[in-house]
Order: C-alpha cells, then sequence, then structure tokens
C-alpha cells in the first residue's frame, strides 16, 4: 500500500500540491535525519539574472546523498540532480513515498553507488529569496536562471563535470527540459515528470494567475511592503492550489462528507499560510512567465522519460499535447499514468512507487556500454 504524501509547508504550491491534495492535515516538511545528508551552499558573486538585473551575491543551498564517483579520466560518473516543484526545497524529495522507494539498497537510485545533489532553487529554501530582505526589489528570476544557477554550482562548487541524471518534479520537470537544451551532454539521461514543454497558458496560467492576483489585490500587500502577511490573499491562493492539486479518486474517497471536505479545506489552507512568504510565493510562481522550450525540443538528444499522470489538473491528458511534442526528441518516451487509486493527481510525480520500473529502463538504456 502506497504511503500517502502531504502538503509540504507552502512548499505547498506546485510541488505540494504535487504530494497530493488528498493527504490529511498538513505536517512539517520531511525531517533530513531519515537519510545520512549533508548539507553544503554555494555562493555566486554577482550573478546576472536574464532581466539584466544582478544580486551581488547569489546564496545556493543544497542536500548531498552518497559519495560521488569518477573514472578513470576524472569525469563524475554517477552523480544524479534531483529537482523540487514550485514552492519546494531541498528536503521535498526526501518525503517518504519518494526516497524510500529510490535510495534505499538495491533500489534504483541506491545511494550507495549514487551521489544524490538535492538544491533549493533560487527564491526557494535556504538560497536566496525576496523574503530576506530585498523583498520586490529582488531580481525577476526565471527557470532559465534557476537552471544557470544550478549548473554553476555544479561545476564550481561540486567540481561535477556530468550528470548520470536529472529527474525533475512539476517545476523541477520544466527546469529538465531546459536543462536538455542548454547543456544537451551534460547528463546521459533525463527524468521530467509531470509538466510539458510550452509556453504556460490556457487554465495553466489562469489559476497561477488568479493565486498571484489574490496576493496582489489585498490590500495588505501594500506592493510588498506588508508589515504583516497579506492573508486574506494568501487563503484565496491556497484556495485554488488545494484544487489545482487535487486527484479526484482520492478526494472523494478521503473526504466522503460535507463536512469531511471543509474541515481538510480549513486546515489546509490555515496551515499553508501560517508559513508562507506573500513575496516569496509571488515570485516562484511568476518564475514560470517566459518558460516555453517548444521550438528547441528536437535539440535535447540524450535519452527521456517523460512521465505524466491522467489525473493531473495542472497538465491535462485531454490536451494531447505530449503525445504530438515527444516525437520531437530522438530517444524520448513519454508515459501517461492511468488515473487509479495508486494515483494523486499532479502529485504522482513524487509517488515512486508508480513510476519506479520506468526509471529502472531509463537508468539501463542509458548506461554507458
Amino acid at each position: 500500500m502506497l504511503q500517502r504524501a502531504c502538503f509540504l509547508p507552502f512548499a505547498f504550491a506546485l510541488s505540494a500540491f504535487a504530494l497530493s491534495a488528498a493527504a490529511q492535515a498538513p505536517k512539517p516538511q520531511y525531517s533530513p535525519t531519515h537519510w545520512p545528508v549533508e548539507s553544503g551552499s554555494f555562493d555566486i558573486r554577482g550573478f546576472h539574472f536574464g532581466t539584466g538585473e544582478t544580486l551581488p551575491d547569489l546564496h545556493l543551498h543544497y542536500l548531498t546523498l552518497g559519495k560521488l564517483r569518477r573514472d578513470s579520466q576524472g569525469h563524475a560518473d554517477n552523480a544524479v540532480l534531483l529537482l523540487h516543484g514550485t514552492g519546494g526545497n531541498a528536503h521535498s524529495l526526501l518525503n517518504p513515498v519518494f526516497s524510500d522507494i529510490l535510495f534505499g539498497p538495491g533500489q534504483p537510485l541506491d545511494i550507495t553507488k549514487y551521489f544524490i545533489i538535492l538544491p533549493d532553487d533560487i527564491g526557494h529554501g535556504e538560497s536566496s529569496k525576496p523574503s530576506d530582505g530585498l523583498r520586490m526589489k529582488f531580481p525577476r528570476y526565471t527557470y532559465d536562471d534557476m537552471v544557470r544557477s544550478q549548473h554553476q554550482m555544479l561545476v564550481e562548487g561540486l567540481h561535477i563535470d556530468h550528470l548520470r541524471l536529472i529527474l525533475g518534479t512539476s517545476m523541477g520537470c520544466m527546469q529538465s527540459f531546459v536543462w536538455g537544451e542548454t547543456y544537451p551532454q551534460f547528463s546521459d539521461a533525463l527524468a521530467p515528470f509531470a509538466c510539458l514543454p510550452i509556453e504556460i497558458a490556457g487554465r495553466n496560467r489562469m489559476f497561477r494567475y488568479m493565486a498571484m492576483q489574490s496576493i496582489r489585490d489585498d490590500p495588505a500587500w501594500d506592493s510588498g511592503n506588508y508589515s504583516h502577511e497579506p492573508v486574506e490573499g494568501l487563503r484565496g491562493a491556497a484556495s485554488l492550489l488545494i484544487i489545482a492539486g487535487s486527484a479526484p479518486q482520492q478526494m472523494q474517497k478521503d473526504f466522503p462528507t460535507r463536512q469531511q471536505a471543509e474541515d481538510y479545506v480549513n486546515r489546509t489552507v490555515n496551515a499553508a499560510v501560517a508559513i508562507t512568504d506573500a513575496n516569496d510565493f509571488l515570485y516562484y510562481f511568476d518564475a514560470s512567465r517566459d518558460y516555453n522550450p517548444e521550438s528547441r525540443l528536437n535539440s535535447i538528444t540524450a535519452p527521456v522519460l517523460w512521465v505524466n499522470s491522467a489525473d493531473d489538473f495542472i497538465n491535462p491528458r485531454e490536451l494531447e499535447i505530449a503525445q504530438k511534442l515527444v516525437t520531437r526528441m530522438p530517444h524520448a518516451r513519454f508515459v501517461l499514468i492511468p488515473a487509479s487509486m495508486q494515483t494523486f493527481g499532479h502529485g504522482t510525480h513524487t509517488h515512486g512507487e508508480v513510476w519506479k520500473n520506468y526509471l529502472i529502463e531509463l537508468l539501463t538504456d542509458s548506461a554507458k556500454k
């Protein structure tokens, strides 16, 4: 039986409704003590953002598991980059429904064989973010900025010149496509889970825009100069995310009465609001504004395992976009997981038991002979 994921702090956003809106009351983020993680950081002096803005010191935090191995030529050959979703952080994929399925002995990402890197993206976790003090004067970062900073952290900070695998969930899924186009030779394989490589438009953009506008329309937000969090705006945003991250079958099973459904909403919204900074939320939600890798998909030459779930509100199967675009990449496979009591809507990307066997096939097929 699959262990159900809970909403992470307002790591809640896309990554945590990523972890299933069907969960019970929100809990604190998963403790890093379950796995022997090591914490690290890397500072980039004078980082230039795509907007033309510069941050004098971009601080990037990350966690690692396992030991880095190099081949006879000194190149890294067992490093795996795991990318979290919007609002998440380095701890997000330590969620037991992900890590317990993948990291143990004999499992696909066995940490006795692989060196796992879990970064806090720009604007997230312990990395530089608006709430550190700059508020709305923080550079308006994008996914391209995130990927460039990840690459610089790996090469200059960890001295890693090659990756065995990049696996990304939700926002990390979209970053995986950016990685494949920007640094096509850097990784042996890509595993983007729960996204589409197109401009974020239609209903996807609408719910993101509505969530951001809910905060901006709250007078307490005060153009980001609030003395206390804009609670009503955050409540509106949190409510939208419950719907976007929901899995209909799981929701109906877990909350079969009106009272149970309403109690869940109240618990979830209250917990999310209590731990969310409104400016951070606006920045990490808006980071997708110019994402659109569609025109360059044919430049992705690494083997790709692209997995979506049929009950994903954010990436609806009815659009049939993935089935058309997967053919543009020469070594890509698209898997649509059928909706069932084993799927969790958008959050299926974190439930390793659902797609583990596909990942094993990717690692086997992409292994250097």
